[in-house]
């Protein structure tokens, strides 16, 4: 870590008094801390500007004058820098012991809690061979090295054998997916606008792909300046049955994303942390258990240009960003399949990963407008009054909701008697130019003894199942049991556990529980038997579709342990629980439209987006 000039000849005097002023450490693996500078072995007062680049690993040191003519001796401290460290073992309660013997470091040499104490400290173990070039992509092997083989628990050993396919779809736009081809997994069932063909040529191409072959790695860059977007060559990666992990380089330290709670932009100074759906002031996760998340992000590069990355995976996940600057996703099933757009504005990225996963649908104009909504409306005369405030105050008011609150009881589809007058209410609001919205959760009571919407459900076999059986998977979320008076002192667990109704979750994959859906909706909007009581409403609030339970699992408990306890459980709120904390067991059985079987493991995340479109249709 020392640089020495020695002149040989001091007699020349420089008339412009040239000097060095800067030097460039290529290969500091650590960051430099220090520096101290000696002239015709005389310690400089002046302390030199340090700044370091951890992904290419350049340290420039600035501020220098070093006088031609003298001999001079420039030294520098490097000591290890905790944010280059990749976390090798990601689940609670790390001890040496288990780090170790995972082949990895074991070093808690800090006293932040967020910096790894047990991380990799070599190439990943997979290598490349039978690389195939094309004139749209590439195909290659990937062969797991036995020597580095990493697992701890049952479902982690790593898979022998994978594949790696790289696509140039577009000029702006790439895949690279990588698969066990001996063995059929799920992959997400959600179709992409993706040309029959790749429309891209070599020279209008925005990026370039490599592969590294030993260790195996993938990097992509941008043409037009040389940034790389995407570099993985990194020892983190794992493909296990029930655990896999990559991580990546980032181009830059601003980064956008991800689902619909996070608009958090990470830049300079970044510290780590996991992405997440809850609160800051505990460390967050990202994981997908929420009404609808993207697994995409933009990443603005520092030259101004960006680019968009969509991870297409459905399985329970986490994806933790640290300052190296890096990214490390961690899931629990499914593939790795990447998309990349190359932008190259803010704008041209959105626009071209819309038009990837599809266009958002046009809202209505009124939808624009002022909304009220609350959950505790006591009637439907409340409402009425409220309606009535609102234009006396003259306040904008366009749009009004109801909440459970106007159900029978919380069963979808019904009138509670406190909202008898809710039909003509609704037909008298929209005269005036209003609109109006009602709530519909997915969970459906089994309880009832004249509950039209369960028996033609069951008639229909539209709910989610124990595998292998006809019986129905059962939990608990809104409606209480019929003909209980119900102690509502006691504490709220207590009364769901005491009161509440065996609920049953529709798969809405399955083309038959599609009809029945619709034909509820219908049969409420119109009333066939009764128009008097139809119900006029202008949009459908769908809610508790994670699909959400009061209760974890299912009554009676769930009966696969390692689903619902897989070996590695991302960062949850509540990781303790498993992932059927609060949402039915993740054995249940579902079907997509084509009859192929699918875990709610796997689709758990899909759930509301399932609901979805069918409600809209």
């Amino acid at each position: 870590n020392v640089l020495q000039m020695n002149a040989i000849n001091s007699n020349y005097t420089d008339p412009n008094n040239l000097k060095f002023e800067e030097i460039k450490i290529l290969g500091a693996v650590q960051e430099i801390t220090s520096v101290t500078v000696s002239q015709n072995n005389v310690v400089e007062k002046a302390t030199p500007t340090i700044t370091y680049n951890p992904l290419e690993k350049v340290a420039h040191i600035t501020g220098l004058e070093l006088e031609l003519g003298k001999s001079c001796t420039v030294k520098w401290t490097q000591e290890p820098s905790f944010n280059g460290r990749f976390d090798c073992y990601p689940s609670p309660n790390a001890t040496q012991e288990k780090c170790e013997q995972l082949g990895c470091l074991w070093d808690p040499a800090t006293s932040n809690l967020n910096v790894p104490p047990c991380y990799y400290s070599s190439d990943n173990a997979y290598s490349v061979d039978k690389v195939e070039y094309t004139s749209s992509g590439l195909t290659a092997n990937l062969t797991l090295s036995s020597a580095k083989t990493r697992a701890n628990e049952n479902f982690t050993t790593p898979i022998s054998t994978l594949r790696l396919e790289v696509k140039y779809h577009l000029n702006n736009m790439l895949q690279f997916k990588i698969y066990d081809y001996q063995n059929a997994r799920y992959e997400v069932p959600i179709p992409l606008d993706l040309p029959s063909s790749p429309m891209s040529t070599d020279n209008e191409r925005l990026y370039e792909v490599s592969v590294q072959k030993k260790p195996f790695g993938i990097q992509v860059w941008r043409k037009s300046t040389g940034t790389v977007i995407w570099d993985s060559q990194l020892p983190t990666f794992t493909f296990s049955d029930m655990f896999i992990q990559i991580s990546t380089r980032l181009a830059s330290q601003y980064i956008y994303g991800f689902g619909e709670n996070e608009h958090t932009m990470f830049r300079r100074n970044m510290s780590w942390h996991s992405w997440g759906m809850f609160t800051r002031d505990q460390p967050p996760t990202y994981h997908l258990n929420s009404y609808g998340h993207h697994p995409f992000y933009m990443a603005l590069e520092e030259d101004g240009n960006a680019h968009g990355v969509l991870f297409l995976n459905s399985n329970a996940m986490d994806v933790t960003v640290q300052p190296t600057p890096a990214l490390t996703y961690r899931t629990t099933g499914g593939i790795l399949d990447f998309y990349m757009v190359l932008g190259p504005t803010p704008e041209l990225v959105v626009q071209e990963y819309t038009a990837l996963i599809g266009r958002p649908v046009m809202p209505p104009y009124w939808s624009l407008g002022f909304q009220l909504c609350r959950y505790g409306y006591r009637n439907d005369s409340e409402i009425a009054q409220l309606v009535e405030d609102m234009q006396r105050a003259r306040i904008p008011h366009d749009v009004q909701y109801v909440d459970i609150d106007h159900m029978e009881r919380q069963l979808d589809f019904t009138i509670g008697t406190r909202f008898a007058g809710l039909p003509a209410l609704i037909n008298r609001i929209k005269e005036q130019g209003m609109r109006f919205i009602i709530i519909l959760d997915p969970s459906i009571s089994g309880n009832e003894t004249n509950y039209p919407t369960f028996s033609r459900g069951v008639q229909d076999d539209v709910f989610i199942k124990w595998p292998n059986t006809n019986d129905i998977i059962y939990s608990k979320v809104w409606p209480f049991l019929p003909n209980v008076q119900v102690n509502e002192s006691l504490p709220e667990q207590t009364q769901i556990q005491l009161y509440g109704a065996h609920a049953a979750f529709p798969d809405f994959f399955r083309n038959s529980t599609v009809a029945w859906w619709k034909r509820e909706i219908l049969e409420f909007y119109n009333n066939p038997t009764n128009a008097s009581r139809s119900i006029k409403f202008d949009g459908l609030w769908i809610d508790m579709n994670e699909p959400a339970a009061f209760m974890n699992g299912a009554i009676g408990g769930c009966r696969n342990d390692l689903l619902n306890m897989p070996p590695y459980i991302p960062n949850l709120g509540y990781r303790s629980e498993g992932l059927a904390f609060k949402t039915p067991c993740m054995e249940g059985q579902q079907y997509l439209p084509d009859g192929t079987p699918v875990r709610h493991y796997d689709v758990h995340s899909l759930y509301g987006w399932s609901q979805t479109k069918p409600t809209l249709e």
